[in-house]
């Protein structure tokens, strides 16, 4: 079987590029959900969709976001638990209250709450 090498294919049989949104908030961040009662610090960023089609597929299509934007994995909290969440740009806000948020994992990877965020330990810095 012969393969042709890319450098010698064709300008229009590249694959064009997604369009590629930008983060509007940070690591450290407070949060809270735009629908549903739960807010929580963000601990990483994923610059499109990155979970399971099983998961993508759970939320009601009403509700769905779309796939093309940042999502955001938050150690989240609501009335009745801590937990960790997965949720796109477009469901989040920034939350005002100024309280810090109580998760079991935030030791682990922060270090100071002020301003309504928390910095992140220098070892998990990249």
């Amino acid at each position: 079987m012969s393969r042709t090498p890319i450098a010698s294919l064709p300008l229009e049989a590249t694959i064009p590029m997604p369009p590629i949104s930008s983060a509007r908030f940070a690591i450290g961040e407070v949060v809270r959900h735009r629908l549903f009662d739960f807010r929580g610090v963000i601990f990483d960023v994923d610059p499109v969709f990155a979970n399971s089609d099983e998961w993508y597929e759970a939320i009601p299509e009403d509700v769905r976001p779309r796939k093309d934007q940042p999502f955001y994995h938050l150690l989240a909290e609501n009335t009745d638990s801590s937990y960790i969440a997965y949720v796109s740009q477009q469901n989040l806000v920034v939350d005002d209250t100024d309280e810090p948020v109580d998760h079991p994992a935030i030791s682990g990877l922060f270090e100071l709450y002020a301003g309504g965020r928390y910095k992140l330990k220098p070892h998990h810095r990249h």
